[in-house]
């Protein structure tokens, strides 16, 4: 096991009603004017926004509003946003919605304080040092955002989607989760979260560190869970516990305890995050296409991992590394294509991707050698996109 640092100070309030808190807890975090960032306008259809307002006004906490975020956020509502927040003194930032809300909340509150252009931390020229506080309202179970330092937004000139990493300063200081506002959530969405959340846990798992039989257990145990709830919310959306069960995974799957002790991958994620650039898609079914191709290429190259987690969360009885590792693959597929999610480039609707591009762009972003699990030059990584087809 590794030397390692970690840090999770986020508050966490979860169960029925909890929104009802938000005022609260926005004073708690010590803030007395806010910008509320959202979505496409789900959380005014529903209530929710109106009660957050309700929640805020009850403690008197002044606030301005920036809706309209996209799915794969890009920089123009950042921009936006940090203007807003200039112009009205605003000490303080409110999430409500999902990852896309809340990676560009925090875009915004660390673009604040900071006299060059935001994009500076993500393009890496600067290491982001401070931030306007950040509280989290979460409607969608899926990126994690509401516990992790992590955002990813997308550069809109060249289409460059980029994930910043802070270990203090974009932690939210509050996450509001109630398993309620997610009773809604269209199937497919709550397929693409699910195989998100998982997919947070394989970048961590996915080690050549030895002795890591803690977090190892960790991250099995949270997928199996995962696993094992995702059938009864795509059968029963209403079904509390379920939910309830499957909103904290994507909180444990991404807040940092699965990757304590281990050097970390995350080339699944870079080259889905090309796709989703490039083509639209959402990024949890890219993932769940993207992570069956990396995985074969691994059997190949390095299988031992792989094998353990084919017999320790799929329950693979087999001896020989390869073979079970195989096994597991389509055991993943297989559960993958069970809640709706696509395995193929052409399942996602991309019949002929322009795998040249993709690679072109993802080494451009990343490195010409990424990889922490197996390093990968551009040759790897288009044949693991051709074995996406």
């Amino acid at each position: 096991m590794n030397n390692f640092s970690f840090y999770s100070p986020t508050k966490y309030v979860f169960g029925r009603g909890k929104e009802s808190l938000t005022g609260e807890l926005t004073q708690w975090m010590g803030s007395k004017k806010v910008l509320i960032v959202y979505g496409q306008g789900s959380v005014v259809r529903s209530g929710l926004l109106a009660r957050v307002k309700s929640s805020l006004d009850a403690v008197n906490i002044e606030y301005v509003e920036l809706g309209g975020v996209n799915p794969n956020p890009t920089d123009d509502r950042v921009y936006e946003g940090i203007d807003l927040c200039r112009r009205e003194s605003v000490d303080g930032v409110v999430a409500v919605g999902g990852g896309s809300a809340i990676d560009t909340a925090k875009a915004i509150a660390g673009g604040v304080p900071y006299d060059g252009d935001f994009w500076d931390f993500f393009a890496g020229k600067v290491v982001m040092q401070e931030a306007l506080p950040v509280g989290v309202v979460l409607t969608i179970p899926a990126a994690g955002s509401e516990g992790s330092g992590n955002s990813v937004i997308t550069k809109i000139d060249g289409l460059h989607k980029i994930s910043l990493r802070t270990e203090s300063a974009l932690r939210p200081k509050f996450a509001v989760m109630n398993p309620e506002l997610t009773f809604t959530l269209p199937p497919y969405q709550t397929a693409s979260g699910i195989a998100d959340m998982m997919t947070h846990i394989y970048e961590r798992y996915f080690s050549n560190t030895p002795e890591v039989e803690v977090t190892d257990r960790v991250a099995e145990g949270v997928l199996k869970a995962i696993i094992t709830e995702a059938p009864k919310v795509m059968a029963e959306p209403e079904n509390y516990d379920a939910r309830a069960n499957i909103m904290w995974c994507g909180t444990l799957a991404h807040n940092g305890v699965c990757g304590t002790g281990r050097q970390e991958d995350w080339v699944s994620h870079f080259m889905e995050h090309e796709l989703s650039a490039v083509y639209g898609v959402t990024h949890g079914a890219g993932l769940a296409v993207i992570v069956p191709a990396w995985l074969t290429f691994m059997v190949e190259h390095n299988p031992g991992k792989v094998a353990q987690f084919a017999r320790r969360v799929w329950d693979v009885v087999e001896d020989d590394d390869k073979k079970a590792a195989i096994e597991g693959i389509e055991r993943l597929k297989d559960f993958y294509r069970s809640i709706g999610m696509p395995v193929t480039l052409k399942e996602l609707g991309i019949e002929n991707p322009d795998i040249e591009l993709l690679v072109k762009k993802l080494h451009e972003n990343k490195g010409e050698v990424i990889g922490g699990y197996y390093r990968l030059s551009a040759k790897e990584t288009t044949e693991i996109y051709k074995l996406a087809l």
